[in-house]
C-alpha cells in the first residue's frame, strides 16, 4: 500500500486515541484494520507517514500539530492558542499548584522511585497533604515498595500524566539541574564601581564608596564619654597647613630668579 493511503489512517487514529500512541501501536492497528492484506505494513512505512503529517501540520494555518509527547504521538494546539484553549475550562484549567506541591513534585521528579520520609527529609516538612494532592491529580503514582528499608515504604514516581502535560517522553528529558542553577546564577557585584550605559557605550565609573563610609564616620573623631556616662563623638577638626605661594616677589635679600639656574622651584622651596 502506497505511503498517500496510509496517512489518512495513522491521522484517525492519532485523533480518536484517548492516549499516545507509538509507532509500533500504529503499525499494529493499522496491520489489524487490513487484515486481508498479504503484504504487511512495515514500522518503515508507518514512520514515514508520520514525517509526512508531521510537515503537513506544521503549516502556519493549523492551529494544532502533530508531536511526539507522553511517550507516543498525538494531536496538540500550537503553544500560540494556550489562553484561547483554556477558555474552555475556566479557572479549573488555569489553576496552579501550590508552592509546596510544586517542590514535592519536584523532588518526585529527580529523585524517583523516591519515598515519603526522602521525601520529607530534603524539604524538612511533612508532605502527606502534598503527595496526597499530587495523587489526586494523577500527577504521581505509586509505583511500589522499597524492599531494603524497614517496613518496606511505598516508592512514589511520575505518571504519564505527568510526562503528558509538561510534554516529556521519559525521565531523561527533565532539564539538568546544573541547567536550571545556571540560569539563577547571581553575578557578583563590583564593590566600588558601577557601569553607566550611554548612547550604547559602557562607562565605568568610580564610586568613592570609602570615602562615603567616612562621611558617617570621620577618620578624625574621637569618642568620649559625657558626665552621665553616654559616649559621645566628637569631630576634631584639622589645622590647615599654610597655602604656599605659587607667585609672587621674591624674598627681599635672596638673588637670582624663579628658573632652574637660581637652585630654587617657582614655588620658593629650595632644591635639596
Amino acid at each position: 500500500m502506497e505511503i498517500g493511503h496510509i496517512i489518512p489512517h495513522i491521522e484517525a487514529l492519532i485523533f480518536a486515541s484517548e492516549k499516545p500512541l507509538t509507532s509500533l501501536e500504529i503499525t499494529d492497528l493499522v496491520n489489524q484494520a487490513f487484515g486481508f492484506m498479504e503484504d504487511k505494513i512495515t514500522l518503515e512505512q508507518i514512520e514515514s507517514g508520520l514525517e509526512g503529517i508531521i510537515e503537513k501540520y506544521s503549516a502556519e494555518f493549523y492551529p494544532f500539530e502533530v508531536r511526539f509527547s507522553g511517550g507516543g504521538w498525538q494531536f496538540l494546539t500550537k503553544k500560540d492558542f494556550h489562553k484561547t484553549v483554556a477558555q474552555l475550562n475556566g479557572d479549573k484549567f488555569l489553576k496552579r499548584l501550590s508552592g509546596a506541591a510544586m517542590e514535592t513534585l519536584a523532588i518526585i521528579a529527580y529523585k524517583q522511585p523516591i519515598t515519603k520520609s526522602e521525601i520529607e527529609s530534603i524539604r524538612g516538612v511533612s508532605a502527606d497533604y502534598s503527595i496526597q494532592k499530587l495523587l489526586e491529580k494523577e500527577l504521581i503514582v505509586i509505583s511500589g515498595r522499597n524492599e531494603e528499608l524497614p517496613g518496606k515504604p511505598l516508592v512514589y514516581s511520575t505518571s504519564k500524566s505527568f510526562m503528558d502535560y509538561f510534554g516529556l517522553n521519559s525521565p531523561d528529558d527533565l532539564p539538568k539541574i546544573k541547567e536550571v542553577l545556571a540560569e539563577q546564577v547571581v553575578e557578583p557585584t563590583l564593590i566600588g564601581q558601577s557601569v553607566q550605559v550611554a548612547n550604547g557605550n559602557e562607562e565605568t565609573i568610580t564610586e568613592t564608596l570609602v570615602a562615603e563610609e567616612e562621611e558617617v564616620e570621620p577618620a578624625n573623631s574621637v569618642l568620649l564619654v559625657s558626665e552621665n556616662g553616654e559616649l559621645v563623638q566628637e569631630v576634631v577638626e584639622e589645622e590647615e597647613a599654610p597655602a604656599t605661594e605659587e607667585e609672587g616677589p621674591e624674598p627681599e635679600g635672596e638673588e637670582g630668579s624663579n628658573d632652574d639656574e637660581s637652585g630654587q622651584e617657582e614655588d620658593g622651596e629650595e632644591i635639596n
